[in-house]
């Protein structure tokens, strides 16, 4: 599991449980739920490379869609909805992707 010793399984679960049904994903409750707030800057970045799946430096929309299976295989994918909410929160440039600086800053928002 990518993020093995840097999150709780069980947090992990516990959040992928509460965002199940379609539209029911909020990148907040998330993050909060599954224990990524309140990470250091370190440590976000480090998240950031295991959701960045192709290593471009940036995380794309399709990788956006695919956000929850970075934490469980088994997870579904975000709507097309839930997705362009997703990437709107965190691309604060306006360039259509999330930068690791970006996306630090959308975890702690």
């Amino acid at each position: 599991m990518a993020f093995k010793g840097m999150l709780k399984d069980e947090d992990i679960a516990a959040a992928l449980k509460h965002c199940a049904a379609a539209e029911s994903f909020n990148h907040k409750e998330f993050f909060a739920k599954v224990g990524l707030a309140g990470k250091s800057a370190e440590d976000l970045k480090k998240a950031f490379y295991f959701v960045d799946q192709d290593k471009s430096g940036f995380i794309e929309e399709d990788e956006l869609k695919l956000f929850l299976q970075t934490f469980s295989a088994g997870a579904r994918a975000l709507t097309d909805k839930e997705t362009k909410a997703f990437l709107a929160a965190g691309d604060v440039d306006g360039d259509g992707m999330i930068g690791v600086d970006e996306f630090v800053t959308l975890v702690n928002a």
